[in-house]
């Protein structure tokens, strides 16, 4: 299952796992789960988590193999 990674102004990354999707309502940015074979945010999706906008850098999408690429480039990063 993706996962997004939040850059946050105060935090370095969130990891917001378990959510398909997200969409601003209000002054938050709320992450959902969408169900089997769903694309799209409706009554039947599940809340996650929920930011500040205002605080939000950047959202990035994280499919499996590539959240697992980019984690060990950083630990490779971080020891060197």
């Amino acid at each position: 299952m993706p996962h997004f990674e939040v850059i946050l102004l105060d935090r370095p990354v969130d990891v917001i796992e378990g959510a398909d999707a997200y969409q601003q309502e209000g002054p938050m940015t709320t992450f959902f789960r969408c169900g089997d074979g769903r694309d799209a945010i409706d009554s039947w999706s599940v809340r996650i988590a929920s930011l500040r906008t205002a605080d939000i850098v950047a959202i990035h999408r994280r499919e499996p193999a590539v959240a697992e690429r980019v984690s060990r480039a950083r630990q490779l990063s971080l020891s060197a």
